[in-house]
């Protein structure tokens, strides 16, 4: 089996167990486009997600709700619906102006995916309204950039079970985006090179490459197949995102996270 070098790598760590791959961050600006208007902003901490709705009553004028969910048993966020009032925004905080929040129902959001999912929620006595979403995207953000940082992955479904394994490697990546393009560009500490290049899908805040070209060169072969990026994400520190490569030598499947720092000159 040709392995490159990163890939003998992979050896030294099997059997060390690793962190598991971060969970989906959902936080974003959701709606549906044909519906522009409406639609539900999602903030995640850990496994809870705060949700507040800019929706319209019976009478079509604006109402506020905001729901507490947790990450339940079935992977969907889950909990509590609520009405809340308080001060006017043009005079002085009043605390009184502000009594507990009211139970209006629930609310759940079902991930489909990382770009969309299924909102419900049943507000008492009313409807029950479920609405497929998306990320709204605002702005086009800009990938582009020098960074330093790590990878953890694991190679499975090797034609030799010995080839199923746990790594670890860590990089300094260079980010070139431009025309709904970018090229990953992966410079291994354990002294392999590789890129990831292809078309750009912008979904809110994360991008993904559906369609990627995958190469890979050091002094122990080389490596020429295909892979998908996904939940690409410029962050204040830097970048972070995964890819999965189906074929990558051996009949082994590589599925991947990294994370990286703004590189400062």
């Amino acid at each position: 089996m040709d392995m490159l070098k990163r890939f003998f790598v992979a050896l030294l760590f099997a059997g060390i167990t690793l962190p598991a791959l971060a969970t989906t961050d959902y936080s974003d600006m959701w709606f549906i486009p044909a519906e522009s208007g409406w639609g539900v902003n999602l903030t995640q901490n850990e496994n809870v997600v705060f949700m507040t709705f800019f929706i319209y009553g019976p009478d079509n004028k604006p109402t506020w709700y905001v729901a507490i969910t947790a990450l339940d048993a079935n992977g969907n966020y889950t909990g509590s619906l609520f009405s809340t009032v308080g001060t006017y925004f043009g005079a002085p905080w009043n605390p009184a102006d502000h009594p507990p929040a009211t139970l209006a129902g629930t609310a759940t959001f079902a991930p489909v995916n990382a770009y969309q999912g299924t909102l419900t929620y049943t507000l008492l006595g009313g409807p029950t309204v479920s609405k497929s979403i998306v990320r709204e995207t605002l702005v086009t953000i800009n990938l582009a950039g020098n960074y330093t940082g790590g990878q953890a992955g694991a190679y499975s479904g090797c034609d030799s079970s010995s080839g199923n394994s746990l790594y670890k490697d860590n990089f300094d990546l260079q980010v070139a985006h431009g025309s709904g393009n970018v090229i990953f560009t992966f410079a291994y500490f354990s002294g392999t090179s590789c890129t990831l290049s292809g078309a750009l899908v912008q979904d809110g805040q994360l991008y993904s490459v559906p369609a990627a070209s995958y190469q890979c060169d050091s002094d122990g072969g080389s490596l020429n197949t295909t892979a998908s990026l996904s939940e690409i994400k410029k962050t204040a520190q830097g970048i972070e995102g995964r890819f999965a490569a189906p074929s990558v030598g051996g009949g082994c499947r590589e599925d991947a996270s990294f994370s990286a720092n703004n590189l400062v000159p």
